[in-house]
């Protein structure tokens, strides 16, 4: 086990990142098409094609998920994706053609330091997000990095660098599960002002540090901390969880929505007005059924657990963005703290 949604077989994960605009693209490809659903919570949310994986919809299965940066300027990525997913011979036949299947979800870093040219001159400067897209499907393996890369590389907390974060488990049957998480969250994922995570219960073996939570949690560990006081500001952390268990895309969605309360376990506050929190839940289908109610739950319930700690790694194993005033990153904060 890598700690990584890649532990899920079926699955490949590829970022690409703009490093001068501050952000980037992080696919998740499947080596054959795959069963999905998505549940969104956020208030804010901007996707593509996510209509199509709810269960009343015709979409039987999907090639990809991009997750982006840029905001609405980032759904070009689905675009770039699409094309080298076609030059993989990837893709589902619809009447004569095959199209290949990449729904998408972004997140909000356009105002993170980064030069983003597109934004003074739109007629004079393409956003990077095609080429990015296409050139994370085309980095796709089982190895990646965590942290300032991928979609994750502009991402922000309220209190700390967000950044690209993952982590996998095993259910009692057998069942592998993983979360993919580029935290950009218009809350915090650490306690008050200090080091320790809200995730921290469901923590395994140091993957964020060991630091527990506070022996004491006051009301000053419970007041809000959110991006832009007093103004509101525009974040979201998107996400997706995947198994090889075989589900239903009715099941996938229920998956969605118990995943989705991982970001709960991870963030405060969460699922807010300028958050777009949104999940995907997918089936490689390669190990056997799930639905039966009780294994459903496990998988839900470790699926969250997955995604909070992802979320947590995100922020643990991010570096601070090279600009005046960026937000500064946990490690460089506190990574002298010890337990």
């Amino acid at each position: 086990m890598r700690n990584l949604l890649t532990d899920v077989p079926g699955v490949l994960v590829g970022n690409a990142e703009d490093a001068r605009a501050a952000t980037g693209v992080t696919v998740a490809v499947f080596e054959q098409s795959a069963v999905a659903s998505v549940a969104t919570l956020g208030g804010a949310p901007g996707s593509r094609a996510v209509t199509l994986l709810e269960p009343g919809m015709t979409a039987r299965a999907i090639d990809a998920v991009v997750l982006s940066g840029g905001s609405l300027w980032g759904l070009d990525a689905a675009g770039g994706a699409s094309a080298a997913l076609a030059s993989q011979g990837r893709g589902v036949p619809f009447a004569g053609v095959v199209l290949p299947m990449a729904v998408q979800a972004i997140l909000f870093d356009l105002t993170n330091g980064g030069a983003k040219d597109w934004l003074k001159e739109p007629l004079a400067h393409r956003p990077p997000y095609w080429d990015l897209g296409r050139d994370a499907v085309l980095a796709a393996g089982k190895e990646f990095r965590l942290g300032t890369v991928g979609a994750g590389y502009g991402g922000t907390t309220s209190t700390a660098k967000g950044g690209l974060g993952s982590a996998s488990a095993r259910t009692a049957q057998g069942f592998t599960v993983g979360a993919l998480a580029a935290v950009n969250a218009v809350g915090s994922a650490l306690v008050g002002d200090g080091p320790h995570f809200w995730a921290a219960p469901y923590e395994r073996d140091g993957e964020f540090g060991g630091l527990g939570w506070p022996a004491k949690m006051g009301p000053e560990a419970l007041a809000l901390r959110f991006k832009g006081q007093p103004m509101p500001a525009t974040a979201t952390t998107i996400a997706m969880v995947a198994t090889d268990a075989t589900l239903t895309k009715a099941e996938c969605k229920r998956l969605a929505i118990m995943a989705n309360d991982g970001l709960s376990k991870a963030l405060r506050p969460v699922h807010a007005p300028n958050d777009g929190d949104t999940v995907f839940a997918v089936s490689t289908g390669r190990a056997g059924p799930a639905g039966d109610p009780p294994l459903l739950t496990e998988l839900g319930t470790l699926a969250a657990d997955c995604l909070a700690r992802a979320v947590a790694r995100g922020v643990y194993e991010a570096t601070a963005l090279p600009f005046a005033g960026a937000v500064p990153d946990w490690k460089t904060r506190f990574g002298s703290v010890r337990r």
